[in-house]
């Protein structure tokens, strides 16, 4: 019996447990779907600034992820993703119990694909919407995962 295919969920929570920092953010994986994927950020010491809320740098950080693993699920399995460019707007300061980056794909294309990011801080059973990423993807053939 051959082996299955990978699934696009199972090639993305691979490649993203590779990730370094978003291991030393503390970012996890939640929703993964075709043209959509989430990560996740619970705020403590280790990503705050010096007011108390989550660094802009781990705002950017999971926000570009979560786009270019979106991406990244909409390519064949012998290709990656890497961000050419990303432009965030910081909305408000990230704080609450989560924070949390929804990634989604504007357009995929052969070489570039345009994908979003929506930040949210989640408190209180409410989101606040606290950035706003958009990010050109570069299409890398012969590699498996985003920034192999």
């Amino acid at each position: 019996m051959a082996d299955e295919p990978e699934s696009v969920d199972e090639r993305v929570r691979r490649s993203f447990a590779r990730q370094g920092l978003m291991a030393t953010l503390g970012a996890s994986l939640g929703e993964v779907a075709p043209g959509r994927v989430e990560v996740l950020l619970t705020p403590g010491p280790a990503v705050s600034q010096q007011h108390g809320f989550v660094h802009a740098g781990a705002v950017s950080a999971i926000a570009d992820s979560a786009a270019g693993y979106a991406g990244l699920t909409l390519m064949p399995a012998d290709a990656g993703i890497l961000t050419a460019e990303f432009k965030i707007n910081l909305l408000a300061p990230a704080v609450g119990d989560r924070i949390v980056a929804r990634g989604r794909v504007v357009k995929a294309g052969r070489t570039l694909t345009l994908a979003q990011a929506e930040v949210f801080a989640q408190a209180d059973g409410r989101e606040k919407l606290v950035a706003f990423l958009s990010a050109t993807l570069m299409t890398v053939q012969g590699r498996a995962g985003v920034g192999d």
